[in-house]
């Protein structure tokens, strides 16, 4: 037998001859579907609908252009300040090329790693996502798992469960995409498996990790922890090869190798002594090189005085600002009658109610009945302007009662820079003045006994048509709002 072919064996008994690579799709689809059983997928999910929908021919194109096949094995990078997700793939050269790069809708928290269960951080480090931990069932169209905490994370003993990358456009610790890009990233890592690659490596930053940013983030409080980043970051950079990554002593190593007159393979404990080591010598020339003029290339931007990126207070996360611009909303009534604006953010695919759909209500004031309410999504605006005003949280005006509600800003900056205000709609004088003498009614005094109204980013109604389907997509509704919806997971 060549080592193209190999025997299948059929239930009669008989023999068919299938070529190697697939069968080697067909194991590695059973190990998939295998892996998500295990999870607590329905395996009819793993199998039909929108996991298993197919990469675009325009996605297939640009896949072929950069030298990569389909199944060739993938990594991902997360930065938070920019807001960007990178799939990089590995070309048939057997260096790793960058792909595409998705623009985070959301995410939650502040730079810096995730430490306690509920503290809204998404997490920062290196993690290694297996097939087991996609999820073709998701409520947030589709989802993996980041795998916090990780060993590191553990030796630190940070808590936190259910840390995702998924659709929906909501976040409280995740790392949220739109379903149309949740989709493909989706399809890119099945693909992936399913051409024999065991993990792909995710790594989270809290930004570019370059000489300039590190320089401008010196006096953050995480720097000490990013400076142990970065010798990830840049060992990625030099080698365009996935690096390994060990933890021992609560601390990142990475392409750690076996000395040569060591007697014993390397065996890494988390909160254990480091064993002895040395980096890869394949590699060790060029990421010696790489370290060293990034550390010079830093140093010299401290002397020359680069202005330290002021602390982000009061602010929740982020979003790319290419959603800032588009963010729309769209107008629906609540279980108890009262007209509602829901923020709903480009890219999402049409949801299929199944029942009553919960959704934050902005009831309308009676004094303006005739008029349009004004709600501004909560999103922010990418600036870089001196004269900038201090992050707000967007206004949802109430006509009735004078009183504004300030809700968390999505501060996304392109650059380190200060966040512009997002002012809410202006009023006419004369109508302020009516609103302010008018009495709130008795759903108002509810609503507002209920707490402060927030708007979310997800469909709450389906469109008149369901055409804007992807191939192979299945729509699914989401049950309830985010909170409900992990409310069997806790906080994360």
């Amino acid at each position: 037998m060549d080592n193209d072919v190999s025997m299948w064996a059929r239930p009669s008994g008989e023999f068919r001859v299938l070529s190697r690579p697939y069968l080697r799709t067909l194991l590695a689809s059973a190990a998939l579907a295998a892996a998500m059983a295990l999870a607590g997928c329905n395996l009819s999910d793993v199998t039909s609908g929108r996991a298993q929908a197919p990469l675009s021919e325009k996605t297939l194109a640009e896949i072929a252009a950069k030298n990569m096949d389909k199944d060739s094995p993938i990594l991902a990078r997360i930065f938070k300040e920019e807001a960007e997700l990178e799939i990089w793939k590995q070309t048939r050269d057997g260096e790793y090329a960058l792909l595409k790069t998705y623009p985070i809708c959301r995410w939650s928290g502040d730079l810096g790693p995730k430490k306690k269960e509920g503290d809204r951080q998404a997490p920062e480090g290196f993690y290694t996502i297996t097939p087991g931990q996609m999820n073709p069932a998701s409520n947030y169209y589709l989802a993996f798992n980041t795998g916090f905490p990780n060993a590191y994370d553990r030796s630190w003993g940070y808590t936190g469960s259910e840390l995702m990358v998924h659709g929906d456009c909501s976040s409280r610790g995740c790392y949220a995409m739109t379903d149309e890009q949740i989709q493909e990233i989706y399809a890119l890592a099945r693909e992936s498996f399913f051409g024999g690659q065991k993990a792909f490596q995710l790594q989270a930053m809290p930004f570019r990790m370059t000489a300039l940013n590190m320089a401008k983030h010196r006096n953050n409080p995480n720097f000490a922890f990013w400076k142990m980043l970065k010798e990830g970051y840049d060992n990625f950079e030099a080698t365009r090869q996935e690096p390994k990554v060990a933890v021992c002593e609560k601390r990142y190593v990475f392409d750690p190798a076996q000395p040569e007159n060591a007697s014993k393979p390397l065996k890494f404990d988390a909160k254990g002594k480091c064993p002895v080591f040395e980096l890869d010598k394949n590699i060790a020339d060029v990421v010696l090189e790489q370290r060293r003029k990034e550390q010079v290339q830093m140093a010299e931007y401290i002397a020359q005085g680069v202005a330290v990126t002021p602390p982000r207070h009061n602010v929740d996360g982020g979003m790319n600002p290419v959603f800032a611009e588009k963010m729309t909303t769209q107008e629906g009534y609540d279980n108890k009658g009262r007209l509602i604006h829901v923020a709903t953010a480009p890219g999402a695919l049409p949801r299929t109610p199944d029942g009553p759909t919960q959704m934050v209500s902005v009831p309308k004031p009676v004094a303006e009945a005739e008029s349009a309410p004004a709600v501004q999504a909560n999103v922010a605006q990418p600036v870089n302007k001196p004269d900038a005003a201090k992050p707000q949280r967007a206004a949802l005006v109430r006509a009735a009662a004078a009183s504004t509600t300030k809700a968390r800003d999505a501060d996304v900056k392109s650059e380190p820079a200060a966040p512009k205000a997002v002012a809410a709609a202006p009023q006419p004088a004369k109508q302020r003045s009516a609103n302010a003498a008018a009495k709130p009614d008795a759903a108002d005094e509810a609503s507002r006994a209920e707490g402060p109204p927030q708007l979310r980013t997800a469909f709450s109604a389906p469109p008149a048509s369901n055409g804007a389907v992807l191939t192979g997509a299945q729509p699914v509704v989401p049950a309830g709002t985010f909170d409900s919806r992990w409310s069997g997971a806790g906080s994360r």
